[in-house]
């Protein structure tokens, strides 16, 4: 399976389903009153965080994820139903970022975490509810309320307890494969690894989640290599364990391989220079490790860097008991994961309040989101509904606006596909 962290998507919950306008009909009942219901709340965009996920592949083919509409309201005030709400599955890790605003609104840390990201438009009103006295038949009724798209960039951190770095070709997925049930790609040659893979060890009862990260390469923290698309899944893990290849087999300085990961990874975040790190000299049944090992810890000491440093070989399976105690008493001094604070999307919608003049070609343009609510509940046929429509513009300000702008007698306004003149 291909491995995708990152992915775009556009989203929208359901509209709300418009009221209904109808009066009640029955045999010798000359005139009923008005009967039409409320329409439906829209359905509303849901996130889940799904335990048997682990890649966001399936984003890749389709983008566009709307919830169900409301019903509309029917006759005898009865209300429409409610829509679905859209659940979207993602892997467990995964920020939801809003692209517009670059803010985090999801963050799925936890196995079955749910999180509402956009509510559903509200339900019109039936011309039931218009009803008073002195208005008893009125034929106008509220529209649902319209929700907008949001773009928002989906972007999976792996969550694990410890995560294994090191430059290419040390061992990481060998020693993963050694200590846990995962079953990495090893070869031996570099960036055989390209996806995180995680594995779970167990402990004295304690159960450790291992993550082998792809190996690092200069200028990582800039992008190089596989960079910035692996360094992301490093952010969530508690510790680091640094796997160094000691032999130096491929003629590499161990202590220059240490220097330069912990270089990239200071680069990209403050907070993973702040791990807990703990050091993994690889390869010790290799002629000349002894030697190298001596002269690492040696080059540690004068740095004076208090680093653990652990002698282990991953091809005799040897030397890891004393990583994975101190491993799990290191575990038990830190804190949980690294959760990120989440924010509220700015939802928005079609009738929002507010609105705007402009004037093209001598015509006064009124748009915005209460003069596309006026026209979607004003009935043209209708003496009441057209009553209310020119009370609705003084309410609002819009004729004085309009008389602002230079409008006079006889000027040409516009409203939607409405036009008519301005009379004082």
């Amino acid at each position: 399976m291909q491995f995708v962290d990152k992915a775009r998507i556009i989203i929208k919950s359901g509209d709300g389903g418009d009221g209904c306008s109808s009066f009640h009909r029955e045999k010798y009942v000359a005139q009923g009153g008005p009967d039409g219901g409320d329409g439906g709340r829209g359905g509303s965009i849901v996130f889940y965080a799904d335990p048997n996920m682990n890649t966001l592949l399936d984003f890749r083919f389709q983008r566009h994820y709307k919830a169900q509409r409301g019903e509309n309201g029917k006759a005898k005030m009865s209300r429409g139903k409610n829509g679905e709400n859209l659940i979207i599955k993602v892997p467990v890790g995964t920020l939801v970022r809003e692209v517009e605003t670059g803010r985090i609104v999801a963050d799925m840390n936890k196995p079955g975490r749910e999180r509402v990201v956009l509510h559903g438009g509200r339900g019109g009103k039936g011309n039931a509810r218009y009803a008073t006295p002195t208005r008893q038949a009125p034929k106008f009724c509220q529209p649902g309320q319209k929700t907008v798209e949001h773009e928002v960039e989906l972007e999976l951190k792996t969550i694990a307890d410890v995560g294994l770095v090191g430059l290419p070709n040390v061992g990481k997925s060998t020693i993963l494969s050694v200590l846990t049930s995962a079953k990495p790609k090893i070869a031996n040659y570099h960036f055989t690894t390209l996806t995180p893979n995680l594995g779970v060890v167990k402990r004295y009862e304690e159960t450790i989640v291992l993550a082998d990260i792809p190996g690092l390469i200069e200028g990582a923290a800039e992008g190089a290599g596989l960079g910035h698309d692996f360094l992301r899944h490093v952010e969530r893990t508690r510790m680091l364990v640094h796997v160094v290849d000691i032999s130096g087999c491929e003629g590499r300085d161990p202590m220059e391989d240490y220097k330069q990961i912990n270089e990239e990874l200071s680069k990209f975040s403050e907070n993973l220079a702040a791990l807990p790190q703990m050091v993994a000299a690889n390869k010790m049944d290799i002629t000349g490790s002894e030697d190298n090992l001596e002269l690492f810890c040696d080059e540690l000491k004068e740095m004076g860097q208090d680093v653990k440093v652990f002698p282990v070989s991953a091809a005799t399976v040897s030397g890891f008991d004393a990583l994975l105690d101190e491993i799990v008493k290191t575990l038990a001094t830190l804190p949980k994961p690294l959760e990120y604070d989440e924010d509220e999307i700015t939802e928005g919608y079609k009738y929002e309040p507010g609105f705007e003049i402009n004037i093209e070609d001598g015509v006064f343009v009124v748009t915005g989101g209460s003069v596309e609510y006026l026209l979607d509940t004003t009935y043209a046929e209708d003496d009441e509904s057209m009553r209310r429509f020119q009370q609705f513009l003084i309410r609002e300000g819009i004729i004085d606006a309009l008389r602002e702008a230079g409008a006079t007698e006889d000027s040409t306004i516009r409203m939607g596909e409405w036009e008519f003149d301005f009379i004082e």
